[in-house]
């Protein structure tokens, strides 16, 4: 039997000043003509350092413009209306043009560079994109970059929910692992143990790197090399499953339930705590992450409710029916009710 071949990013640079150099990147990647989408204000901020980086490096821009749509009808509108000799597809921003942007890559069949400019969460280096389809929020398979470009000075300055955002959805991993696991044993899938490793290996990375604030370089370094990886495990995997378990189905359950859901990682993050607990997994790790990060003290000045919670671990399942995560059995979601009301943690970040 053949070994499995894999998709991996050609280009990733992951360090302070990278945007400066994002046209050597491009060119090294002998793509000479792109588009190039910003997320919203980016281009005042950014567009002068990109423009004259791209012009130095002598990469052509056919067009260059904010975007600020994930509806997919809008964006094959805008696939398809890419001058043909355009060679590649440059995002740059927050998840919402970095989803638009990998799609239209996507659907053209050209290598796509992501340079997310926050570290909200691992959707900068994954192959699925998060759009609007019939009015509601769904995961559709999407471009795996040909190229990552991450610039920690960009992400050092981002407000900090971001960095929270990121650390809760990287933290996410030791549940989501488990919940594999659990799966697996349960017979309902097949583990990849070479994706279990790298999801593995990126999170125990990152939780065991010492840091004084959440803006140290070394950390914010850590955190994007691992979320990096992520998307690698997905790809080896053929699926989210190693990233992605009753953590994020809870936290897809409060997008659908919540008028304004919060941040995707800091949900997910909650979640996490709370799934550690009824897995009796590593619980004291992910604790002891959240407290040092303050991630546990921003979350508590939020006003997230209990009530939402509840509502969002019932909604669980029917989320991702086809799998089957501790959250899939009526056990499991009552043990997450119990710790939700008892568990002093979650008491104190959670309002009634």
């Amino acid at each position: 039997m053949a070994a499995k071949t894999i998709q991996i990013p050609t280009v990733l640079k992951i360090g302070a000043g990278t945007l400066s150099d994002l046209g050597t990147y491009i060119k090294q990647g002998g793509i000479e003509n792109v588009v190039i989408y910003f997320g919203n204000g980016l281009i005042e901020m950014f567009g002068e350092k990109v423009m004259n980086s791209i012009k130095e490096a002598g990469v052509h821009v056919y067009e260059y413009c904010e975007l600020d749509t994930v509806d997919i009808d809008d964006i094959i509108d805008l696939a398809f209306a890419i001058d043909p000799k355009v060679q590649g597809i440059v995002g740059i921003g927050g998840g919402k043009v970095i989803d638009a942007a990998k799609y239209t890559g996507y659907l053209r069949k050209l290598p796509f560079f992501s340079v997310p400019t926050s570290s909200s969460s691992d959707g900068f280096s994954s192959a699925s994109a998060s759009l609007i389809i019939d009015g509601r929020r769904n995961t559709t398979p999407a471009a795996l970059a040909y190229g990552i470009i991450v610039d920690t000075d960009i992400i050092s300055s981002a407000p900090e929910r971001f960095i929270y955002s990121g650390i809760g959805d990287l933290v996410a991993k030791i549940t989501a692992l488990y919940d594999w696991v659990y799966e697996d044993e349960q017979g309902y899938t097949k583990l990849d143990d070479f994706a279990m490793m790298i999801a593995k290996k990126a999170v125990n990375s990152f939780v065991r790197t010492p840091f004084e604030t959440i803006h140290d370089r070394l950390f914010l370094k850590e955190l994007l090399d691992s979320l990096s990886m992520c998307g690698i495990a997905n790809e080896i995997a053929g699926s989210s499953a190693p990233t992605s378990g009753s953590e994020h189905l809870i936290s897809h359950a409060l997008d659908k339930l919540l008028e304004t859901p919060q941040l995707h990682g800091i949900q997910v993050g909650v979640a996490t705590y709370l799934m550690s607990l009824v897995q009796d997994h590593r619980y004291e790790r992910v604790r002891t992450i959240f407290e040092k990060t303050g991630f546990f003290n921003y979350v508590a000045g939020l006003g997230m409710k209990r009530s939402d919670f509840e509502k969002a671990i019932d909604l669980a399942p029917s989320i991702k029916p086809h799998r089957h995560t501790y959250l899939h059995e009526e056990r499991g979601r009552v043990l997450a009710k119990k710790f939700l009301n008892e568990d002093p943690i979650l008491r104190d970040i959670l309002a009634d």
